[in-house]
């Protein structure tokens, strides 16, 4: 998977939204203003942050060299994956489908008076 399709897949994820919050090395994805996944621009292998559950994240950095705690992230609940060819695309949207799941079904904050 390179990084267009790797775009492209998260662009196709139901009113998901990218932005450059972080300046331009950062591709940053949301959806009802939360972060689902986060693209390095310029890094070599291609690597993403991707949001997971924190017993699923666990298994899969066992499982799996390419899976690392989450760069910059919180490192319970994000991983950084490594797009080196040892999963395959299947797996990687997998982990993309799963972080948005994560963030789009949770409500959103609401600020104010509850009054």
């Amino acid at each position: 998977m390179n990084i267009e399709e790797l775009r492209d897949y998260a662009l196709s994820k139901t009113h998901a939204e990218e932005s450059l919050p972080f300046g331009p090395d950062t591709l940053v994805f949301k959806v009802s203003g939360k972060i689902f996944l986060l693209i390095s621009l310029n890094d070599q292998p291609l690597h993403f942050n991707a949001k997971c559950d924190p017993d699923k994240a666990i298994e899969l950095r066992d499982q799996y060299s390419s899976v690392q705690p989450g760069y910059h992230m919180n490192k319970k609940h994000w991983n950084t994956i490594s797009i080196d060819g040892s999963l395959t695309n299947k797996q990687l949207k997998e982990l993309v489908d799963h972080s948005y799941s994560l963030v789009a079904l949770k409500p959103k904050k609401q600020s104010g008076n509850l009054l």
